[in-house]
């Protein structure tokens, strides 16, 4: 699916408008844009982003994850897992949900798990 232009999306923020029809959201930090699912990593539950503490906080166990995906707090075994992006040929980034990517796989380092800008 399509979500728009990479400077549509402000740098250091989470973008929560894809979260019910995707079951993504869309983070931009200094130097890339990533698509991190949002299925807890414990039992599945979807945690909801908290801009004032600047985290992703699971009401289900607790788990909580940065603004990275990574956890630091809770049940949760491992980080969210990320979603291939890329561009289309219209200049709009391109998430494509049927490849996931696991940090503790290293798979986060492939370039297809985030978006240089």
């Amino acid at each position: 699916f399509k979500i728009g232009f990479p400077d549509d999306f402000s740098k250091n923020s989470v973008d929560i408008k894809f979260k019910k029809q995707f079951n993504a959201w869309i983070v931009r930090d200094e130097e890339s844009i990533f698509a991190l699912s949002t299925v807890c990593t414990h039992l599945g539950c979807t945690p909801n982003w908290l801009p004032v503490e600047s985290k992703f906080k699971c009401p289900c166990h607790g788990s909580g994850f940065r603004m990275t995906g990574i956890h630091f707090e809770g049940p949760a075994p491992r980080p969210l897992e990320r979603f291939k992006i890329g561009l289309a040929n219209d200049g709009q980034i391109l998430v494509d949900k049927t490849k996931s990517f696991k940090w503790e796989k290293g798979e986060w380092e492939n370039p297809e798990s985030h978006l240089k800008v």
